[in-house]
C-alpha cells in the first residue's frame, strides 16, 4: 500500500526497548519497527511510527526488548537425534573416536524421514532461542540424494531462513562421494531457480583428513559452476592438521588455497589448530572463520586463536556446531573460553558480541542478498521479542553488558521472520508442536536400533 508516494507499513512492532545493531542508532528506549512486504520500512519512536502508519497492525512489545533475530553460522541439525542415545562402545577418549563411535555411525543410520524430523525439531529449537537464520552442515551417507531438499521442506514449514549444504567426504566410498557432490549441485541449482529469499546453498565438505586431492578438485570444479562458496571443517583437531602436513606437505589452509576453497563466501568452521602463516592467508583471501566454543571444549580439541585472528583482520563469526541452539549461550562461552585460556579476565569482552552481531550479520547479508541481522530500512524483517526488564539503566553504551549477563534463549517470547509471526508467546501458530515432537521421538527410537 502506498500513501502520498510512501509505502505504508502493514505491521508495527513497538513500545519496547529497541536494539537495532545499527551503529548509527543502536538503541531506542521506546522504539518501533515498521514492516511491509517482509522488509523493514522504517525504524523510529513508537509515537512517530504510529502517527506515520496509522492503519498498520500493532504488536505491543509491552516494554520487552525488540532486536534482530539471531544467526547461527555453523550447526548440524541432524545432531538432535543423538540426544540421550547410548553408545555401543566405551566412551570416546579423543576426537577421532568421537567421530567414529558417535557421529559417523549416527549419520550412516539416518533415513530421509529422519533428516526431515531432525530438521523440524532443530529449527523449532532455533526459533525458541531467537535464531531466525541458520547455516546447516548436513551428512547422511545412507540417504544422500534428496536430503537437502527434505531439510528445505522443514525450513519452509518453520519459516527459518536457511543456507544448506551436504558434507562431501571420502570416508564412505566413491559412490557416496559422488552422490554428495551431486546433492550439492542439485540443491545449488534449485536455489538459483526457486526465487526463495529464505533459502540458499553453499558447497559442503567434511574436513581435510577425509578428502583426497581428487575429490577436492571435483568439488572445486562443481562449486565453480555456481560461483558458490564452501562450508567445511578446518583444523578442528590436531590430528587433522598433523595429517595434512604429513600426507600433503602443507597446512590445511594452504591446501584449501591450492584448490580455490578460500573464497570470501566460504565458511571455515573451527580453525583451532592454525598457525600465523595460515591466519595471514585467511586474512588475505577473506574466507570467514566460524568459532564454535562449546563444541571445541566438549571435544577437548583446544582453544581457537580467534582474538589473534580478529586483531589481524580475519572475519570470525559464531556458531554452535549443533551443541546448543542458544546463540546467547555460545556468545558467553566464547568469551569465557578465551579468558580461561589466556588466564586474563580483561580479554574477550568486545569480540564475542562482534562475532555474533556484526560478523554473522555480514555473512548472512552477503549470502541472502540483502541486510539480515540489523533493524534498518531495507533489511529482512527478522525480529525477536525478549522478556527482559533491565534492573539497571540500559543504553547504547552498555547494551553488550546487558546482553551478556541478562539475555538467554529461553527469554525469547515472540519471533517474526520476513515479517511473519512464527512463534508467539512461545507457541507455534502454524505448527502442531506436539505432533512434530512425537514423530521425531518415534523416528529417533527406530534410528537408534540401526545405530
Amino acid at each position: 500500500m502506498v500513501k502520498n508516494g510512501e509505502t505504508c507499513a502493514q505491521l508495527l512492532v513497538g513500545n519496547g526497548r529497541l536494539i537495532t545493531h545499527d551503529e548509527r542508532m543502536s538503541f531506542l528506549d521506546n522504539g518501533c519497527v515498521a514492516i511491509g512486504g517482509g522488509l523493514i520500512l522504517a525504524v523510529g519512536s513508537t509515537v512517530e511510527l504510529q502517527a506515520t502508519h496509522p492503519g498498520a497492525k500493532f504488536i505491543d512489545a509491552r516494554g520487552r526488548v525488540i532486536m534482530p533475530g539471531l544467526i547461527n553460522t555453523h550447526t548440524h541439525l541432524y545432531g538432535t537425534f543423538a540426544r540421550g542415545m547410548a553408545l555401543k562402545d566405551d566412551a570416546p577418549s579423543n576426537f577421532t573416536e568421537i567421530l567414529e563411535r558417535l557421529w559417523w555411525r549416527l549419520d550412516r543410520a539416518l533415513t530421509l524421514d529422519d533428516v526431515y524430523w531432525s530438521a523440524m525439531v532443530g529449527m523449532m529449537a532455533s526459533i525458541r532461542n531467537g535464531v531466525t537464520t541458520i547455516f546447516d552442515h548436513h551428512a547422511s551417507p545412507g540417504a544422500v540424494s534428496g536430503s537437502l531438499f527434505r531439510i528445505a521442506d522443514a525450513a519452509r514449514q518453520t519459516g527459518v531462513r536457511s543456507c544448506l549444504c551436504y558434507e562431501v567426504s571420502d570416508r564412505d566410498g566413491a559412490e557416496i562421494t559422488r552422490q554428495g557432490i551431486e546433492e550439492n549441485r542439485a540443491f545449488l541449482g534449485h536455489c538459483a531457480d526457486a526465487g526463495d529469499d529464505r533459502l540458499r546453498g553453499l558447497f559442503g565438505m567434511h574436513a581435510s583428513f577425509t578428502l583426497s586431492d581428487e575429490t577436492l578438485a571435483r568439488c572445486s570444479e562443481a562449486a565453480a559452476d555456481f560461483d558458490a562458496g564452501f562450508h567445511v571443517h578446518t583444523a578442528e583437531a590436531a590430528v587433522d592438521a598433523l595429517s595434512c602436513r604429513r600426507e600433503h606437505g602443507m597446512s590445511i589452509v594452504e591446501r584449501w588455497n591450492k584448490f580455490d576453497i578460500l573464497k570470501g563466501t566460504s565458511l571455515l568452521a573451527h580453525c583451532v589448530h592454525v598457525d600465523q602463516q595460515e591466519i595471514e592467508l585467511l586474512r588475505a583471501r577473506g574466507a570467514k572463520v566460524i568459532h564454535n566454543p562449546q563444541s571445541n571444549m566438549s571435544n577437548a580439541v583446544g582453544c581457537a586463536p580467534v582474538l589473534e585472528m580478529m586483531r589481524l583482520g580475519v572475519h570470525v563469526g559464531l556458531g554452535t556446531d549443533g551443541y546448543t541452539a542458544d546463540m546467547f549461550e555460545s556468545m558467553k562461552a566464547a568469551g569465557l573460553l578465551q579468558k580461561h585460556d589466556a588466564g586474563d579476565p580483561r580479554v574477550a569482552w568486545a569480540e564475542p558480541p562482534q562475532m555474533l552481531f556484526r560478523e554473522n550479520a555480514a555473512t548472512a547479508s552477503e549470502c541472502f542478498g540483502s541486510p539480515v541481522g540489523k533493524l534498518i530500512p531495507g533489511a529482512h524483517a527478522d525480529i525477536i521479542l525478549i522478556n527482559y526488564d533491565p534492573p539497571t539503566p540500559m543504553n547504547a553504551e552498555n547494551l553488550n553488558e546487558h546482553i551478556h549477563f541478562g539475555f538467554s534463549g529461553d527469554a525469547v517470547e515472540t519471533v517474526l521472520i520476513s515479517g511473519q509471526i512464527v512463534m508467539d508467546d512461545r507457541q507455534f501458530p502454524a505448527i502442531d508442536e506436539r505432533e512434530v515432537i512425537a514423530k521425531s521421538r518415534a523416528a529417533a527410537a527406530e534410528m537408534w536400533k540401526r545405530f
